[in-house]
């Protein structure tokens, strides 16, 4: 069953109308041409209707119920990923996954957010949250990646780290802020692709890449859109405008430099064809790993630092007063 967002009712009309004549199986050939102009009107809707959606309207498709998640996409395009567990410290987080993997033949490190599908799954996996531990178990499979000289590919959807006490006194911020201390020093290539939500330090931790990717419909910001409109509004009705102001969406970070590239996901989001999504995200890393593979980690080194070091640059004119 398809979960339709309040913005897809039209469509949604439209779809029961087709499933409640294809159910029927009438031969007649007036029930097969109603259907074909239906099916008609329902792919003319769909790309009036997604070609101008909001940002908000984005947000909630980034995340919906039904996207799919980073297991999804590994058991569609890897083989033999072997997880791995825990941060040898403290716990294992099942709001991060992470472990090696094939990708075209090649050994991969696989590492990323993990919300869960069911309320008991998302119950578990802390709905995508994670703690210190998950972010350090993180940390400990890119060490391996690099001992044994292994590309990593981070997949990020998740509202941000867990505000939990005890995640604050078990060092949230500390977790967080070496990852990305360490991750901008790994000598080995590194792809980062946000799927759905990616909210604040909690995804950043899994982001400093040589290539940072985004699936259309999803979002990448410092803070929630429903946070902004709390702090500058103090008004729930304004978070559409938060979400506009914020330049969030993939389109937008992809003209300011954040992001390197924007990959198109089919009509009505990766949920509708996830088979699709998932041959599109493989094939974005196969044109960037072949390009960064063939980089020595010197060369990766000082292109990821020029990479950062370009974000957020202010020009200042200087007037000369005549």
């Amino acid at each position: 069953m398809r979960d339709y967002l309040e913005f897809e009712k039209p469509l949604r009309e439209i779809e029961e109308k087709i499933e409640k004549l294809a159910a029927a199986g009438s031969p007649k050939h007036s029930v097969q041409e109603e259907l074909r102009k239906l099916k008609t009107r329902l792919a003319q809707e769909e790309v009036e209707l997604y070609s101008k959606i909001t940002p908000w309207q984005r947000t909630q498709l980034a995340r919906h119920a039904q996207r799919p998640s980073v297991l999804d996409y590994v058991n569609s395009f890897c083989r033999d990923f072997q997880e791995l567990h825990g941060d040898r410290a403290f716990a294992d987080d099942r709001a991060i996954v992470g472990g090696f993997a094939r990708f075209n033949d090649q050994s991969i490190m696989i590492i990323g957010h993990q919300k869960g599908r069911t309320l008991k799954e998302r119950m578990e996996r802390n709905f995508g949250m994670p703690n210190p531990e998950g972010y350090r178990k993180a940390l400990r499979l890119m060490r391996l990646a690099e001992k044994f000289r292994r590309p990593i590919i981070t997949f990020i959807d998740t509202p941000g780290a867990y505000p939990g006490i005890g995640a604050e006194e078990r060092g949230q911020a500390e977790a967080i802020a070496r990852n990305l201390f360490v991750m901008s020093r790994l000598a080995v290539p590194i792809i980062s692709v946000v799927i759905g939500e990616g909210g604040s330090g909690g995804a950043l931790a899994l982001g400093v890449a040589d290539r940072v990717l985004m699936l259309e419909h999803s979002i990448y910001s410092v803070i929630s859109p429903e946070g902004c409109a709390a702090i500058l509004w103090d008004d729930p009705a304004k978070v559409p405008d938060a979400a506009a102001t914020l330049k969030m969406t993939a389109e937008d970070l992809y003209k300011l430099g954040v992001i390197d590239e924007v990959i198109p996901e089919p009509a009505g989001g990766a949920h509708r064809d996830p088979d699709t999504a998932a041959k599109r995200i493989a094939k974005s890393f196969t044109t960037h790993l072949s390009h960064l593979m063939d980089l020595t980690p010197e060369q990766l080194l000082a292109t990821r630092d020029e990479k950062y070091r370009k974000m957020g640059v202010v020009l200042e004119l200087t007037v000369q007063k005549i």
